[in-house]
């Protein structure tokens, strides 16, 4: 069996008895999704530097990852925190918006996506950012990040229950702010 082949709880074993090159293949598996976390939950043009904090935090508290639960909501949990520090560090310096500028047309720059269709995406991107920081971390956890309920709780560390309810809030206030950008959308 190749190391690809390996779950990640094989992969945790491995690392735990001492080879660093299974965590190679954990960070190559989640490296993506955790990078997609941190940008969409916040950490603009910090979101590398706090994906690798996350994975080195990951990395030191492995011994105490319950082997029994999956490691990617645990690992975008971490993620999600550091995506949060890095935010209120952009926050305070005043430049955010600009870099929030910049890094957004870069989640759209796809050359298949036609006008018409990337105008849309950056108005629903926009409204999802006008959202409240709490609402908005559920939105992007469920819709761009494609995390089910459990995931998304686990992520963001809040009960699902709060995961439902912010989740119906920030759609009715999405609902509320692109009205008949969603009509049309639901008649085509």
């Amino acid at each position: 069996m190749t190391i690809s082949a390996d779950d990640d709880a094989t992969l945790i074993g491995r690392v735990r008895a001492g080879d660093t090159d299974a965590y190679a293949v954990l960070v190559r598996r989640h490296a993506s999704m955790a990078m997609r976390t941190a940008v969409l939950l916040g950490a603009g043009s910090d979101a590398e530097d706090a994906v690798q904090e996350a994975l080195v935090k990951a990395f030191r508290s492995l011994d105490r990852f319950h082997v029994d639960r999956p490691f990617r909501p645990w690992l975008l949990r971490i993620v999600a925190n550091e995506a949060r520090n890095a935010h209120r560090s952009a926050v305070r310096r005043s430049a955010r918006e600009e870099r929030d500028a910049r890094a957004l047309p870069t989640l759209l720059d796809d050359p298949s996506v036609d006008v018409a269709d990337r105008e849309a995406k950056e108005q629903v991107l926009a409204a999802v950012e006008r959202l409240p920081a709490t609402q908005r971390r559920v939105v992007v956890c469920r819709y761009l990040l494609e995390l089910d309920e459990a995931e998304t709780s686990v992520v963001l560390g809040v009960p699902r229950g709060t995961v439902k309810s912010r989740l119906s809030r920030g759609l009715g206030r999405l609902r509320d702010d692109l009205g008949s950008m969603i009509e049309e959308v639901d008649h085509a």
